[in-house]
């Protein structure tokens, strides 16, 4: 299994994996969150499980980071519609990587917007990626069904556009690969800003103080517990 049950919530409900192929897992986290798993295969760190989050209010649901490529984004889209007979209203790539944005185009045929920090943009259109369509810089509020969440660009850390979302509804906060899960290494430094790594993340933590659920760009979801992991991770001696 690619997800254990190692992290349990207050109410002692533990993580469910409700849907697994090979190119795309779903495990169910809280009554309206979920973590979407695709693989990527990298030359340095080998084939790489990528999380994303679900979150769905009233039959809608907006997606963040897409699976690793069109054909695992096509699946995850059916697996919404079918499953949780919910419509996509938007999908948010958290940076420009292709474990964010790699199956953008999918969504994108589907007329289902898509909404980044202007930077990702800005890379993505010079690397020659998919290209998100609607842009903000520091904040920005999205409506799902009858409740709101929010992207927030903490500073640079993983890159110099990785934002998170928060959906204070079940205290959730999707950190991306901003945040690292317990234990994990540095990973992938190629585009990172390592000296404001951990202040941008300690910029999470006091600005959602609240947060119950952390759902990382790879590995295991947990509580607040990963910030503070991650913090310590980027501190210079």
């Amino acid at each position: 299994m690619l997800i254990s049950a190692g992290w349990t919530r207050s109410l002692c409900q533990v993580p469910d994996t409700i849907y697994q192929t090979e190119s795309l897992a779903i495990v169910q986290l809280s009554n309206q969150v979920y973590q979407h798993i695709s693989y990527l295969q990298t030359e340095t760190f080998g084939h790489v499980p990528c999380n994303g989050m679900i979150v769905m209010d009233h039959q809608e649901a907006i997606v963040f980071d897409t699976p690793t490529d069109e054909k695992s984004s096509n699946e995850l889209i059916q697996w919404i519609e079918l499953n949780l007979h919910s419509n996509i209203k938007a999908v948010v790539p958290t940076h420009f990587h292709e474990d964010c944005l790699g199956g953008l185009n999918a969504f994108h045929e589907m007329d289902i917007p898509s909404y980044a920090n202007e930077k990702t943009i800005e890379f993505a259109r010079a690397n020659e990626y998919a290209i998100p369509e609607n842009g903000f810089t520091d904040t920005l509020s999205l409506l799902v069904g009858q409740a709101r969440l929010y992207l927030y660009f903490p500073g640079e850390g993983h890159t110099r556009d990785n934002i998170v979302a928060y959906f204070p509804q079940e205290k959730a906060l999707f950190g991306g690969c901003l945040v690292k899960t317990m234990n994990a290494s540095k990973g992938f430094l190629g585009d990172a800003n390592t000296a404001s790594w951990s202040a941008s993340t300690d910029h999470v933590l006091k600005k959602y103080p609240e947060v119950q659920l952390v759902i990382p760009g790879h590995g295991k979801s947990g509580g607040a517990e990963l910030l503070s992991y991650t913090i310590q991770l980027f501190q210079t001696p």
